[in-house]
C-alpha cells in the first residue's frame, strides 16, 4: 500500500528483494554516478512546464476525484477528451471493484497509444483519482484531498507528454502507451477497526495487470509516476523498481542527470513502497519502476513528505520546474529508444 513502505522490503534489505544494502544507502548519503560516455542522441521535444501546471490546475478544479462521485466522472471525460483531441488511440475499461470498507466502486482505466502497430513500446502510467480521505491531517480527516500532487501531478504530465508527442514533427521510434489507473488510492487506513483486506490500494493497476486492454499486450518497460509536482522534490530509486527493473532505473536517473536536472534525479536509494509499478510486475508481468517523491532523510518522519494525505496537498505545493524535470526526463527517455 502507497500509505507506508513495505516494512518486510525495509528489514530485508539484502535479502531476497535487494543483492546488496551498500554504505550509501543505509546512511542516506549519495552514491556515485556511473559514467556513461557520450553517444548520439535525440533531441526531445520540448515539455511546457506551463502547460502540464495548467492540467494539474483544471484537475483540481473539479473537486476530489473519489470514485462514485461526479467530480470523478467529470475529470474522466476530460481526460478521454483530451486524449483524443491529441491524436491517441484511446480505450476506457470500466470495471467494478469492491473497496475494503465494502464499497462498490465503479472506476475505469484509461489507456491511450501512439504508434499503436509498433512491437516496441513503452509503457507509462499515473493514477487519476484521489484519497477519500485525509487521514494523515489532524483536521477534517474524514474529508478528500485535492490531491494536486498526489495523482494530479502524474496525469498532468503525461498528459503534456501525449500533446507534446502529438505536436511534434518528429515522433518516436518506439510505441508509446500511457494509463491513467483508476481506484489507486481508495486503500485501507492504517487505523481502520475493519478486518484487514490484502491489496486494497491500486484496485486499476491489479485490474488491469490481469485483464490487459489488448490480449497479449507487452511492452519493454513501464516508468510510472507519482508525486511528481512538489517543489523541491527529490526522487530516489525506489526498491520495488530496482528489484525488478534496476536497468531501466539506470536509464532514466542516467538521462535526468544528463539533461540537467540532478538535482531532482538523485543518486539515493530507498525503500520498496507498494504502489501501482508493484502490480504491474508482479502480476502484469511487465518491467517498471516507480518516479515518486521519497524523503530518504525523513527518519522517524513521514517518508511520503508532510502533504501526503492531507489537505496541504493542493496547488500551493505544485512546482512547475518540478514537473518540467519529470516530463523532459521522461520524454528525452523515449526519444532516444
Amino acid at each position: 500500500m502507497k500509505n507506508k513502505m513495505n516494512i518486510l522490503a525495509l528489514l530485508l534489505c539484502g535479502s531476497l528483494f535487494f543483492a546488496s544494502c551498500d554504505s550509501a544507502e543505509k546512511s542516506g548519503g549519495n552514491q556515485v554516478a556511473e559514467v556513461e560516455e557520450p553517444g548520439n542522441t535525440v533531441e526531445a521535444p520540448a515539455f511546457n512546464p506551463d502547460s502540464a501546471y495548467a492540467f494539474v490546475e483544471k484537475q483540481v478544479a473539479f473537486g476530489p476525484r473519489v470514485p462514485n462521485t461526479a467530480a470523478h466522472f467529470q475529470t474522466g471525460e476530460w481526460i478521454v477528451a483530451k486524449l483524443k483531441e491529441y491524436g491517441a488511440q484511446v480505450q476506457e475499461q470500466e470495471f467494478q471493484a469492491k473497496a475494503y470498507d465494502g464499497t462498490m466502486l465503479n472506476l475505469r482505466n484509461v489507456i491511450a497509444s501512439y504508434n499503436p502497430g509498433a512491437a516496441n513500446r513503452v509503457l507509462l502510467a499515473a493514477h487519476w483519482d484521489t484519497r477519500p480521505l485525509a487521514d494523515k491531517d489532524e483536521e477534517n480527516p474524514k474529508e478528500a484531498i485535492d490531491g494536486a500532487n498526489d495523482g494530479a501531478s502524474g496525469v498532468g504530465v503525461l498528459l503534456e507528454i501525449a500533446r507534446a508527442i502529438h505536436e511534434a514533427q518528429q515522433k518516436p521510434d518506439v510505441g508509446v502507451d500511457l494509463i491513467f489507473f483508476d481506484g489507486e488510492d481508495y486503500g485501507q487506513p492504517d487505523d481502520s477497526p475493519l478486518p484487514q483486506v490484502q491489496d486494497s490500494w491500486c484496485l486499476g493497476s491489479q485490474y488491469w495487470s490481469n485483464n490487459k486492454h489488448t490480449p497479449n499486450y507487452r511492452a519493454n518497460y513501464g516508468i510510472l509516476l507519482d508525486m511528481v509536482g512538489a517543489e523541491n522534490a527529490r526522487f530516489a530509486r525506489e526498491g520495488y523498481s530496482r528489484q525488478y527493473a534496476k536497468e531501466v532505473v539506470d536509464k532514466v536517473w542516467k538521462a535526468g542527470n544528463s539533461i540537467g536536472y540532478s538535482d531532482y534525479f538523485k543518486y539515493k536509494n530507498a525503500p520498496a513502497i507498494t504502489d501501482d509499478h508493484y502490480y504491474v510486475n508482479t502480476q502484469g508481468n511487465i518491467r517498471m519502476i516507480d518516479i515518486i517523491e521519497l524523503d530518504t532523510n525523513a527518519g522517524s518522519g513521514d517518508i511520503f513528505g508532510p502533504y501526503h494525505h492531507r489537505h496541504t496537498d493542493n496547488m500551493d505545493i505544485i512546482s512547475k520546474n518540478t514537473l518540467k524535470a519529470v516530463g523532459q526526463t521522461v520524454l528525452h527517455v523515449i526519444y532516444n529508444e
